[in-house]
């Protein structure tokens, strides 16, 4: 009897086992053929061996210690050198490694919200952290802050996602507890106060920042530098990192806050360190690149139906998953319209509308709610 019991549970495992390789073979596959694609891809077009030629002498520099000499070229030199490889690494490269970044911390915030709040239409941007950042940048731009110089701007932004976090997290704990219900309709109200704000601000700006602010809130990647992927990078690594780390604890609130306490998670502490993590993550993709919805919502679920709910596997594939997503839609963003740049955060929109409408019909479905 044991056994028969056991053999419904084992065959979707099985199931399961057997897709792991194929699905992170072809998702790093694709990364990969999309790095040399995109590097490549531009108004000065570098054929893919130049490309990959280009990083196998910077890796084999890297190993003989002599680092990337390319990546400290002057103007003088790279007048010297203009035979693409200055474009490769001082203009492609750091916004190549960008969207990778981005898309993985933005579907990994995803994963760990869903798990979180255990709701599958949970995305980062439902508490207010996109918005808050969007009201920072749109002061920035209005006001002509540069106490910072030109971290003027993603300072703000970063601090802005921060205080709105920190808002809806206060307004939704009492009696030591979170509110789940509370937290999200919290982000709800935040997301309405920001987006008044925003408004504000681009009615006082003159037509120059109006533009910008518009530009901001739509997403992009264009003119990231390697100063901007030195302050991003640790903290997508340092976050994403820490989200493995959620992986068991998520697996068990996945039966209930009862039963997860019953088996040693603690709930709360879990909650309130996934937030600022999350808060984190979402702060330090959108302060340099805008707004870039969806991400967050799409990866997480393609990645739940091919691998399951386990976050073990979840949160890697997802974090792949999402690099993947954007890479390929700044390559679309770039070379769509020749001689123009879409936003990037008008095609996730587009792909994520639709994806999110779809969902929020299945889920309903699911539970009753339409026959």
């Amino acid at each position: 009897m044991t056994a028969v019991a056991a053999a419904p549970v084992a065959a979707p495992r099985a199931r399961i086992g057997a897709r792991v390789p194929a699905v992170f073979g072809s998702l790093s596959v694709a990364l990969v053929v999309l790095v040399v694609v995109s590097a490549g891809s531009g108004q000065l077009s570098i054929p893919p061996d130049q490309v990959v030629g280009a990083f196998a002498r910077a890796w084999n520099e890297a190993v003989r210690g002599i680092g990337l000499g390319v990546l400290s070229v002057g103007p003088g030199a790279v007048m010297e050198h203009v035979n693409g490889e200055a474009t490769l690494w001082l203009i492609r490269m750091p916004r190549l490694l960008m969207a990778v970044l981005v898309g993985a911390t933005l579907a990994t915030a995803g994963v760990v919200m869903q798990g979180v709040f255990r709701n599958p239409l949970a995305e980062p941007g439902v508490i207010g952290i996109s918005s808050g950042a969007a009201v920072g940048a749109s002061a920035s731009i209005v006001f002509g802050l540069t106490f910072l110089g030109p971290l003027t701007l993603p300072a703000l932004a970063f601090a802005g996602g921060l205080a709105a976090t920190v808002i809806v997290y206060a307004s939704a704990r009492a009696d030591g507890r979170t509110e789940v219900v509370t937290l999200v309709l919290t982000g709800i109200a935040v997301n309405a106060i920001g987006g008044a704000a925003i408004a504000l601000f681009t009615y006082l700006g003159s037509t120059q920042q109006r533009e910008q602010i518009v530009f901001w809130q739509l997403g992009s990647l264009n003119g990231t530098r390697w100063d901007d992927l030195a302050v991003v990078a640790p903290l997508a690594i340092v976050g994403i990192v820490a989200c493995l780390f959620f992986a068991g604890s998520l697996d068990l609130l996945a039966l209930g806050e009862r039963q997860a306490e019953h088996l040693g998670v603690r709930v709360e502490r879990l909650r309130v360190i996934a937030i600022v993590v999350i808060a984190l993550l979402t702060c330090a993709a959108v302060a340099f690149c805008g707004i870039i919805g969806f991400v967050g919502l799409v990866v997480p679920h393609l990645m739940r139906m091919v691998l399951g709910p386990g976050h073990r596997l979840l949160l890697p594939a997802s974090a792949l998953g999402g690099a993947v997503l954007l890479l390929a839609a700044d390559l679309v963003a770039r070379t769509a319209v020749p001689g123009s740049e879409l936003p990037i955060g008008m095609l996730t929109a587009l792909i994520g509308g639709p994806f999110f409408f779809w969902l929020l019909r299945r889920t309903r479905r699911r539970s009753g709610g339409w026959g």
